[in-house]
């Protein structure tokens, strides 16, 4: 168990003993769940920290009239959600369900206060991760001041899923999505093109997917940075 719990990113860096005491007076849930059970609904308060420690889930966030998704796959040590359980906003922006047979940590948000005061490591890992999902909507938005379609698909696929996800798929229909990103059919697929043939993206007429989410976070940053 505690090696597990040293392997989530939240408990980096933090010895042993630390781990122990903090294991003696907080109150850990282990809950499991089915393949296609769903474990928080969009819109679901968000009172609980929930490590994934075995198994995969399936992350799904939608618009308001559900002509728009993008759904990523995440993997054991990543955590749900993890911006929203302080702040203005605190309900889950996305459906999560399991992919296969899932383990989930549940932590209440009282009881990850008190871990958080409790030692300086367990905060400064949590400030790190808010400020690197922070920090990338500044690259994205400074990214799109060159105005190129592909900046636009990297920032809206960046920005709806996290550092970790896998298998992530963007489903809408062509002409919906050159009409939201306001340009014009043939500007839109030539943009698809340029970043499949660089090995970004594939795509189809309803969805496209991401080969390499690392690749459209360095487009970002590369344009971000005056870079071409």
């Amino acid at each position: 168990m505690f090696d597990l719990l040293l392997s989530l990113p939240f408990f980096r860096g933090v010895s042993r003993e630390k781990i122990e005491r903090v294991v003696e007076v907080s109150k850990f849930h282990f809950l499991k769940y089915t393949p296609g059970e769903t474990i928080v609904k969009a819109g679901d308060p968000c009172t609980h920290v929930m490590f994934i420690i075995s198994g995969s889930v399936r992350c799904t966030v939608v618009n308001s009239d559900g002509r728009f998704r993008v759904s990523q796959t995440l993997d054991r040590s990543n955590v749900i959600a993890p911006d929203f359980l302080f702040g203005r906003v605190t309900n889950y922006p996305n459906t999560v369900t399991a992919e296969e047979t899932a383990g989930i940590l549940q932590i209440s948000k009282n009881d990850y206060l008190k871990i958080l005061s409790s030692d300086p490591i367990f905060m400064l890992n949590f400030l790190n991760i808010l400020s690197m999902n922070a920090q990338k909507s500044v690259v994205g938005i400074l990214a799109l001041t060159t105005g190129s379609i592909e900046e636009r698909i990297a920032l809206w696929i960046t920005s709806l899923t996290q550092p970790a996800g896998k298998d992530i798929v963007l489903t809408c229909r062509q002409r919906d999505l050159y009409s939201f990103f306001g340009v014009q059919r043939s500007s839109f697929i030539a943009a698809l093109d340029n970043m499949a043939q660089k090995g970004m993206i594939t795509y189809s007429a309803n969805e496209i997917k991401v080969v390499s989410r690392r690749e459209l976070v360095n487009l970002l940053h590369r344009y971000s940075d005056g870079g071409e």
